[in-house]
């Protein structure tokens, strides 16, 4: 069902948000301090590319550089990410099939939002607590 639900993903509205992950951390590799971001933004490039299977998670040992450079991003791209997330979800909720897609798109305004000291991991490895 994953597979799927990543292809119809894929070609619905998947690639798109891509693609916008993959110039924007293009454009933050250009300069030293911002390759972060790119690392990120190309990160969660890949993830909204097939994101059916795979969750986020904090990274153990994130600290205060993460939360500055996470402020950073909220006002530089994160907004953006995150409005571009919220009206794709809008979108596809209009039909049956497209709900799981719109839940997915709102699965990822987080991440777009924060990026730093999170972690892309697969739902199958992700730890399980009792």
């Amino acid at each position: 069902m994953r597979v799927l639900l990543n292809i119809i993903w894929l070609v619905f509205g998947g690639l798109w948000l891509a693609l916008g992950y993959f110039l924007a951390g293009v454009v933050c590799c250009i300069l030293i301090i911002t390759i972060p971001f790119g690392i990120a933004s190309f990160r969660i490039g890949v993830y909204a590319l097939w994101p059916f299977g795979k969750t986020t998670v904090d990274k153990p040992g994130a600290g205060a550089a993460s939360l500055i450079g996470n402020v950073i991003w909220i006002l530089v791209a994160g907004i953006w990410l995150a409005l571009a997330h919220i009206t794709t979800a809008i979108a596809m909720a209009i039909t049956i099939i497209g709900i799981p897609l719109a839940i997915a798109n709102l699965k990822m305004v987080p991440i777009s939002l924060m990026p730093l000291g999170k972690e892309i991991v697969s739902v199958d490895s992700r730890p399980q607590y009792v």
